[in-house]
């Protein structure tokens, strides 16, 4: 894990991760404890927990969003580079701007649709069908992780753009 000074890695944006992070954190453990319950209570008492998976299944929103900005800016996430001795250095700084470019866009959109979406589910009371377990709070930490990780790949453009290429990266 390479970790780079700059934008990507400010005193407010490292925070933020990271308090995203512990909450991902406390959602990996709760789900582990829910599934760990739901299965002694199926296979050794036969006596399952009713909404068991809508539990999981939310938990699973929960931790996968919170914990992106963070990923994203420990650059955590599965990176091949096959091509990178032969394309050079300036091919792939290029590649890494056009990439975060596309990431930014896609995302932002997303966070505008995900913002609608839980006004929407909030006003017309969406929840889960076994446990009505409402879903706008679930929209919100989408909309929460996905914004920060715009944040996160904005502050990671701009440290590329004032950096320039860099070789053997």
């Amino acid at each position: 894990m390479t970790t780079r000074p700059g934008l990507g890695r400010s005193s407010v944006l490292d925070r933020s991760s990271r308090a995203l992070a512990a909450l991902s954190v406390v959602a990996l453990i709760w789900m582990m404890g829910v599934i760990f319950a739901a299965v002694v209570m199926r296979y050794a008492l036969n006596a399952p927990i009713l909404g068991a998976n809508e539990i999981v299944e939310m938990s699973s929103v929960a931790l996968v969003m919170l914990a992106l900005p963070f990923a994203t800016q420990t650059e955590a996430h599965v990176r091949v580079d096959v091509l990178d001795a032969w394309i050079g250095h300036y091919a792939c700084c290029l590649g890494d701007l056009l990439a975060r470019g596309l990431a930014v866009f896609v995302l932002s959109v997303l966070v505008l649709r995900t913002w609608q979406r839980l006004w929407d589910a909030y006003e017309f009371e969406d929840a889960t069908n076994m446990l009505d377990v409402p879903y706008w709070p679930f929209y919100g930490l989408i909309a929460l992780g996905m914004a920060l990780n715009v944040a996160v790949l904005v502050a990671q453009t701009v440290d590329i753009l004032r950096r320039g290429p860099v070789a053997n990266e």
